[in-house]
């Protein structure tokens, strides 16, 4: 059986006082006293870990790299329909066929100085987004690496990431196609 004992002002001290009432208005037992009482454990320098009110730590929100994700797809889809620097590229190279051709030059060098040169210009711009996005894409993914080790990036930027990189993968493939001939080669001349 535990012992008790009481101090001259009266305070009731053992195992049993946790569970002994106040003898009279405005006295708390210890364990009411404990529960309104910060535990040590709860904070680390003398103030609360959790304070109503206060907001957490702000830390990276990841805006900029899911940015870059977008920019990765979107530079990929540039590359498979050529952008408009490309369609740019195309006309410019047309019209400097056409000035450069002399009307005695054969079938075959008119067809490649008015239209081949000008589907290369195109190609070699898909090429340029389809590397554009390529970079872009790996870059995303590669950052937690190197940024901040121990902060998870959000599934979706991952996602958006890695779908830029496959689009252009498939744009830098179309494109030295287009670019080689392989794809849609010019017709022959004769």
């Amino acid at each position: 059986m535990a012992t008790r004992t009481e101090d001259e002002n009266g305070v009731t001290t053992g195992a049993e006082a946790a569970e002994k009432k106040a003898d009279g208005p405005g006295r708390e037992t210890t364990a009411e006293v404990a529960e309104n009482t910060p535990h040590a454990a709860d904070d680390t320098d003398g103030e609360p870990t959790a304070q109503a009110g206060r907001a957490p730590a702000a830390g990276p929100s990841g805006v900029g790299q899911g940015a870059g994700a977008v920019v990765s797809v979107v530079l990929g889809l540039a590359s498979l329909n050529g952008g408009w620097l490309g369609t740019v590229a195309a006309a410019r190279q047309t019209l400097i066929g056409q000035l450069e051709t002399s009307s005695r030059a054969g079938v075959a060098q008119q067809i490649q100085a008015v239209y081949g040169d000008a589907w290369q210009a195109t190609a070699l711009w898909a090429g340029v987004f389809a590397l554009a996005a390529l970079v872009t894409g790996f870059v995303v993914l590669a950052r937690p690496a190197f940024g901040a080790p121990g902060r998870p990036q959000a599934p979706w930027i991952k996602s958006v990431a890695w779908a830029g990189v496959t689009v252009g993968v498939i744009g830098l493939l179309l494109a030295v196609l287009k670019y080689t001939g392989i794809l849609f080669g010019l017709p022959s001349a004769s």
